[in-house]
């Protein structure tokens, strides 16, 4: 594979070569894994375009797809160019994906602005695949201004998301909540902006209610360091009738450039990065597990464990001392 080619290619635009690209940061093959090491290193030094990288969350069925088109298309019309990284979720009996995010983005997946990549999850829990982090490195290496991520849509925990992306927006439905649930810790504290969206029609007073709610939960959170007065805030947004979509980039343009000139955009960056490291360090810690002699230890000490022979928290350091032993 010729990675100079390639990373040329993504560079001056290539949607085509940009696709291969993301299909080769999502194997797993061994020789796959070191091609897309060296892909992103390469892109890395050749290029260091910033875009505004923002992670989309919110309970299945909030309409996610629905705000990203009218959003994307909004962006678009302002003469940006929009990717959109969408997660669907993997069977966890067949492993396999629907992947029909993008049948839900007619108008926008036929964007020339616009690139949409829809991935599945696998078995990597957080709301967002394995490989998220390079496909957005990737996207911004091709010139993308704006970097849209669409998780899973699991719940609370749902918040890895915020580890990619400089803006985390949350989106939920009129009547999903109350004064309680905003206050609860988890992927609540971790939004930058809650869109409630739905806000038009028969549902539109109730939206406002939300939207209350939420807004009045928030300001009982611990104000964080990295943002202005006002932040975090709850707005309500209509996807379907493009109501509230320049209000809200409004503010996310706000909140972006205060950061940027207050330095917490970098220091945000930089954190994230060593989040990534220490994660690719476990990943590659448990690889190793599943080969050699620390695949028969764990063997082993499982059977004990599934035999009712010992706890799984004692067997858990009985193999740690071993593997400790043996690399002495």
């Amino acid at each position: 594979m010729d990675i100079a080619k390639l990373s040329d290619k993504i560079v001056a635009g290539d949607r085509r070569a940009l696709a291969r690209a993301i299909t080769l940061v999502e194997s797993s093959r061994p020789d796959h894994r070191e091609h897309a090491a060296e892909l992103i290193e390469t892109l890395r030094r050749k290029t260091d375009a910033q875009a505004v990288r923002i992670g989309l969350s919110g309970t299945p069925g909030v309409g996610k797809s629905t705000f990203i088109e009218s959003f994307g298309m909004m962006l678009t019309e302002q003469g940006l160019r929009v990717a959109v990284l969408a997660v669907d979720p993997s069977s966890a009996r067949s492993g396999g994906s629907i992947l029909g995010d993008k049948t839900r983005m007619e108008l926008l997946s036929r964007n020339p602005n616009a690139f949409i990549r829809p991935s599945p999850s696998g078995t990597h829990l957080g709301g967002v695949a394995r490989r998220s982090r390079e496909a957005v490195a990737l996207c911004e290496a091709a010139g993308f201004d704006v970097i849209l991520i669409e998780t899973v849509g699991v719940g609370q925990s749902e918040t890895v998301v915020a580890e990619m992306s400089d803006l985390f927006i949350l989106l939920l439905a009129p009547a999903g909540g109350d004064e309680l649930q905003g206050v609860k810790r988890g992927i609540m504290e971790m939004a930058d902006i809650i869109l409630v969206n739905k806000a038009d029609g028969d549902l539109k007073p109730t939206a406002m209610r939300t939207c209350a709610d939420y807004a009045g939960a928030l300001r009982l959170l611990r104000k964080r360091p990295y943002d202005p007065e006002g932040f975090p805030k709850a707005m309500t947004v209509s996807a379907l009738e493009q109501d509230g979509l320049s209000t809200a980039w409004d503010e996310m343009n706000t909140l972006v450039n205060w950061r940027r000139e207050t330095g917490h955009f970098t220091g945000r960056r930089a954190e994230q990065a060593r989040y990534w490291f220490e994660d690719e360090v476990k990943q590659a810690l448990l690889a190793q597990l599943r080969t050699g002699q620390a695949r028969a230890a764990l063997d082993r000490i499982g059977d004990q464990v599934a035999k009712g022979q010992t706890t799984p928290s004692k067997a858990a350091a009985q193999l740690l001392q071993e593997l400790q032993k043996s690399s002495e």
